[in-house]
């Protein structure tokens, strides 16, 4: 459990934020200037605070009123930052030994995050990716109690980033200590976090489950419009000749690309609001694969012309983005049968993560196709 109260003041700027976080991948996000990256220095130990208390567990980190505030080295606390900061007079195998605290580790480390054949090489000769895993490489073998990503993904490409999401994936699944990881991408987060921050002109807005936040439709604003969308879990069932999968869920099974994972995996799934359609009738005559029963549970709407329908599907739930006429027109409310359509072809294997046992990195075909 990581427990979290910071107050900060400076340049018009106030952070007054406080958490409570689980084991997992909690991620902070919010639009640029929202005090993500005060925060985790503030828990870094890298800047002081006008008033703090952060707690790993048991092990207070800082408390202002007890007069504790331990230095950067005595935290135990790993960072990994938008840039990876290697050493570039160093190889790769001097920047991991750079700090680390138990070279027992060294082998696994290096294996998880597959970066043992780059170790006589300098930085400027890897591409980002590269450079990104090598710099998380380092910064767990320093052996932390805490491992903090401010946007680790932010300067790559998206290609680099599709490259490195199954090696966080992993590195959650199988490093065993808590992550506090720094984004504005939802994509990115909606594949790694178990738990999210939402944080607005330096508060909170709200925190919990990520699955139960990111259906929430009165969080949309705040989240983003063109970026909701929930996210269900499941599990591989069976893989096509043709490309496709299918997972089963919570009320239902999935018709999606193939996202190159194993039958039998457990999977995350990223659905966008905007890509789901309602029909109060069961459909019939559609090219779209997935058609799920559900009933509506709320309804919010915007400040446009969209209205968000949070659909319950068995004890999942999906948001859909349609216009105020539509929902007039179907006399939508809370209660009523619902069946919520999804096009197969809307769901990229990017949007479908694995979990548990090495996460998305086992996938044999991480790329996807058309």
């Amino acid at each position: 459990m990581i427990s979290v109260a910071v107050t900060h003041r400076f340049d018009g700027f106030t952070l007054d934020a406080a958490f409570d976080a689980p084991a997992g991948v909690t991620a902070l996000f919010g639009r640029s200037g929202a005090g993500k990256t005060t925060l985790v220095d503030a828990i870094a130990g890298l800047i002081r605070p006008d008033s703090a208390r952060i707690a790993l567990g048991d092990r207070v980190l800082a408390d202002t009123a007890r007069g504790i505030h331990l230095p950067p080295h005595r935290r135990r606390v790993g960072y990994v930052f938008q840039h990876a900061r290697l050493f570039p007079h160093m190889t790769v195998a001097a920047n991991l030994a750079y700090g680390r605290r138990d070279a027992t580790d060294t082998d696994r480390i290096v294996d998880m995050l597959d970066i043992g054949s780059l170790r006589d090489r300098r930085p400027a000769t890897l591409s980002g990716g590269e450079r990104s895993r090598v710099a998380i490489g380092r910064a767990l073998l320093s052996s932390p109690d805490l491992l903090l990503m401010d946007e680790p993904l932010a300067s790559l490409d998206a290609g680099r980033k599709a490259e490195i999401l199954p090696y966080l994936a992993r590195l959650r699944d199988e490093a065993r200590l808590p992550i506090l990881y720094v984004s504005h991408s939802l994509p990115e987060i909606a594949q790694l976090a178990t738990t999210l921050v939402l944080l607005e002109a330096g508060r909170v807005v709200r925190a919990g489950p990520l699955t139960d936040l990111l259906s929430d439709p009165a969080l949309v604003t705040a989240l983003g419009v063109r970026d909701a969308g929930a996210v269900l879990t499941g599990r591989v069932t069976a893989r096509a000749p043709d490309g496709l999968a299918e997972i089963a869920i919570s009320g239902g099974t999935l018709t999606v690309a193939d996202p190159g994972l194993p039958v039998g995996a457990a999977v995350r799934i990223r659905i966008e609001a905007q890509e789901v359609i309602l029909s109060a009738a069961l459909p019939v005559g559609l090219s779209a694969l997935n058609v799920l029963a559900g009933t509506i549970d709320s309804l919010h709407a915007g400040g446009g012309p969209g209205t968000m329908v949070r659909v319950r599907v068995g004890d999942a739930a999906l948001l859909a983005r349609i216009t105020r006429r539509s929902a007039v027109a179907m006399d939508l409310a809370p209660g009523q049968a619902i069946h919520a359509i999804v096009k197969t072809v809307a769901v990229s294997p990017d949007d479908i993560g694995g979990m548990g046992n090495g996460g998305g990195a086992g996938r044999d075909n991480p790329t996807g196709g058309c």
